[in-house]
């Protein structure tokens, strides 16, 4: 995917994130609608979704510009801090309870603040294309295991997760409640 495609698919993404959850009431945003990954006990909302994405497409920019600073394991799941390899219940019990946190830090936010909240984060994807060259965007992101595995793949994945999400979201529709 080149530069102009990778701009597109990111800006196409946010705009229909937008007028999809812009589309939901008060009630229909905050209702819970799917069991936590890491504690069984809490719920997340269609709002709770909307604000992770802002999490992993931090996260994803973070990893990437370790990348190209140098660092050795840029991904950071796939090995410990010590360099061992981690089995995949390591690798997604570290990530549930990462987005846990954040799920619970910023389960009060109204839809505007994550509005925001999103929007920061795909500022911060686009500045840091602009930064890269055609070329470090076809480079492979070692441990990447998202879309190509290259570091413009793993930057447009960030609009395939929020549609990930809003399936999620709709599938459960009103089971929890």
């Amino acid at each position: 995917m080149n530069r102009v495609e990778l701009e597109h698919k990111l800006n196409e993404g946010r705009e229909w994130l937008l007028t999809t959850y812009g589309g939901l009431n008060e009630e229909e945003l905050r209702r819970p609608r799917t069991t936590s990954e890491h504690d069984p006990q809490n719920h997340w909302s269609a709002l709770d979704h909307f604000a992770h994405l802002a999490l992993i497409e931090r996260n994803f920019n973070a990893m990437v510009r370790r990348h190209f600073s140098g660092h050795t394991n840029p991904v950071g799941l796939l090995n410990d801090e010590h360099g061992q390899p981690r089995t995949r219940e390591q690798i997604m019990a570290s990530v549930h309870e990462m987005t846990e946190e954040w799920q619970r830090e910023h389960r009060d936010d109204s839809y505007n603040e994550v509005v925001a909240l999103t929007a920061a984060a795909r500022g911060e994807t686009l500045q840091l294309m602009s930064e890269l060259s055609d070329a470090q965007l076809e480079e492979t992101l070692t441990g990447a295991p998202w879309a190509d595995g290259t570091v413009g793949g793993v930057l447009g994945a960030n609009a395939d997760h929020g549609r990930m999400h809003w399936h999620w979201v709709e599938k459960a529709g009103d089971q929890l409640s």
